[in-house]
């Protein structure tokens, strides 16, 4: 079989429509929008990158898409299909969409062997087949050889990478079709960072698999993702492929996020205050009262001042071309990436 490349014209395997997760506030306070209208496409054998800072609602659109948590609005459909949310429709969808967590150690049980912990998905979903074979096969596609070397081991037993491989081995048990990660590699060393990001990009290839890959590095997203999307206060402000948003980035958002890196040109650009509240969002663009380009007078001179504070510049479609939430982007798309930032 072969994969789909990113371009192809591929029917999206995973699609968020119109998306919102809204929780309720306290005590007549305001409910908090934590995902605030998505539309977002994962396409066969197409890995995503979803990134922000903390709090902008990233991991709660990733546990929406699974299921985990039930939409306010909009919908998720899957290989064609709306998500149905009854516990035997969900059992099933789980066979084929995956979790992969941040912490190996939070994700096991101490008290299962490697063997046990592969294996606990296969029971669930009654698997009839040679479990001891199936177990083998997943440790060995995620780089535990020999695999019967691991079935008795303990966690502790192991080192972090062996951990996550171990994580990735239970969710690769059941053969799903896309794998979620949630920062798949923010607990390990730098050494053992490329060998899983290296192990996700060969599944991929060998299996077709597609991934969404969630995390606040800007790093990890260059090295595996084909596409990205950058989120900020519950909804999506730029994406396109990885390549062309992180060299060059159109969202003053996404500017400031890679000044920071360690490689990135010029001085780091300092956000003023904190995200807002997302049971305040604030109108017009959400990004308006941190926003560099609107502070430093550019937006006043493009004539767009005004529609950064007024305007909402609207969700962005869920498609694989470049997009970006941004009036000043919008008027000055032929500018210099680099001197947006400054």
């Amino acid at each position: 079989m072969t994969t789909p490349t990113p371009s192809s014209p591929a029917s999206p395997l995973l699609r968020a429509e119109g998306l919102h997760v809204t929780y309720p506030g306290r005590r007549g306070e305001a409910s908090a929008r934590a995902v605030d209208g998505v539309d977002l496409d994962i396409r066969p054998g197409e890995i995503v990158a979803l990134v922000g800072e903390s709090g902008c609602g990233k991991t709660t659109l990733a546990r929406s898409l699974l299921g985990l948590v039930s939409p306010t609005g909009g919908r998720v459909v899957f290989d064609g299909r709306p998500l149905d949310y009854t516990s035997r429709a969900l059992k099933a969808y789980r066979r084929r969409v995956q979790l992969i967590l941040q912490d190996p150690s939070g994700s096991l049980n101490p008290r299962h062997t490697v063997y046990d912990a592969v294996a606990e998905g296969l029971r669930i979903h009654g698997y009839g087949g040679d479990e001891q074979a199936a177990v083998a096969g997943a440790l060995s596609r995620a780089g535990l050889r020999p695999p019967e070397r691991f079935f008795l081991r303990y966690p502790h037993e192991l080192s972090g990478g062996q951990r996550q491989r171990v994580v990735i081995a239970g969710a690769l048990v059941l053969e799903p079709e896309l794998l979620v990660a949630d920062e798949p590699v923010a607990s390990l060393d730098a050494s053992v960072r490329g060998e899983i990001l290296a192990l996700l990009l060969r599944l991929r290839d060998e299996l077709g698999l597609s991934a969404l890959v969630v995390t606040h590095d800007l790093g990890l997203a260059w090295n595996i993702a084909d596409r990205v999307a950058v989120m900020y206060l519950g909804r999506i402000v730029e994406t396109g492929e990885v390549e062309q948003v992180l060299t060059a980035p159109r969202h003053p958002y996404t500017q400031a996020l890679l000044s920071v890196l360690p490689e990135a040109p010029g001085d780091p650009i300092v956000l003023t205050g904190e995200p807002p509240d997302p049971s305040r969002i604030p109108s017009g663009c959400r990004f308006h009262a941190r926003c560099q380009v609107l502070a430093g007078g550019e937006a006043e001179r493009a004539g767009v001042a005004s529609r950064c504070r007024t305007e909402d510049p609207g969700i962005l479609d869920g498609g694989g071309e470049a997009q970006v939430a941004c009036h000043y982007a919008a008027t000055n798309s032929t500018s210099n990436p680099s001197e947006l930032a400054r």
